[in-house]
């Protein structure tokens, strides 16, 4: 033996030890959003006092009352762009994850490493580049120029995901399908596609998260318009009521449950999602 084992004392004392450090760990680092929370039914009087409430004593929901004057368009266009780009990313990238994964056509791989190279780019040079061409056709300030600009971000990562996933699928149920007569869209729709549910979460849920938490191209792309997303509102929420810190972080808040909430519906399948294609037989 090259070493002694330990008594089962030791191994409860060694789990123990893990699991506080653990738990320390994740709650310094979910601190501040917990602060964030604390801060949101903090009355104003008390945003400066020496020590701060670590509990909210004297609660308060004008902070919430504000988001529900102010704040509900702003969510309402960051859903629409949020759901646009999902539907944009998902069309546009599964049928690409079967062409590579199946249908092997001349020149994929040098494909996927260009969608490696495009994840690479800086956004604010790809805003940069959205905001010429939408002067000349007229999509500024508009949503369906967000949904396109956010999903430029979303398509390389899905196509990456749907090739890795549809690689797993069997070729002997495609060559079924085949010898039945189905042609090559009739199989990605009725055989693929449905076999790939999980990535479809996957890709469903980062490209949402994505456009939910975008910044650089709504404020480059959207500012100033009549439909501006969410993180515009926080932005010129912050800069018009600096005081009012329990409604700018009630505005946080809120705009994090709506993500929070779908991350902990689709983590199952985001997991087998992420993992697909990791090991082969």
């Amino acid at each position: 033996m090259t070493g002694i084992a330990l008594s089962t004392p030791q191994r409860h004392q060694r789990t123990w030890v893990k699991t506080t450090a653990g738990v320390l760990l994740t709650a310094v680092m979910l601190f501040p959003v917990y602060w964030m929370i604390n801060v949101s039914f903090t009355r104003d009087q008390d945003m400066r006092k020496s020590p701060p409430d670590l509990f909210p004593v004297h609660g308060t929901l004008e902070g919430y009352r504000a988001v529900l004057d102010q704040q509900l368009p702003y969510l309402g266009t960051s859903l629409v762009i949020g759901l646009g780009t999902v539907v944009l990313t998902v069309v546009l990238a599964a049928p690409a994850g079967y062409a590579l994964a199946k249908l092997r056509p001349r020149g994929g791989g040098v494909l996927s490493f260009l969608l490696l190279v495009a994840q690479m780019v800086p956004g604010i040079i790809m805003a940069m580049g959205f905001y010429a061409i939408y002067l000349q056709l007229g999509l500024l300030q508009s949503v369906p120029g967000l949904i396109v600009a956010d999903s430029t971000l979303a398509v390389p990562f899905a196509v990456l995901i749907f090739t890795a996933f549809m690689s797993g699928i069997p070729g002997e149920l495609i060559q079924a399908a085949q010898m039945d007569g189905a042609k090559a869209l009739r199989t990605f729709w009725s055989i693929v596609l449905p076999m790939s549910r999980n990535a479809v979460v996957t890709v469903s849920l980062f490209a949402f998260l994505w456009s939910w938490s975008d910044f650089i191209f709504a404020s480059t792309l959207a500012n100033g318009g009549a439909h501006e997303p969410i993180t515009l509102g926080i932005y010129h929420y912050i800069g018009n009521n600096n005081q009012q810190w329990n409604a700018i972080m009630a505005t946080a808040v809120v705009a994090s449950v709506p993500a929070t909430v779908i991350l902990v519906l689709a983590q199952r399948y985001v997991a087998a999602g992420v993992t697909a294609g990791a090991v082969k037989d």
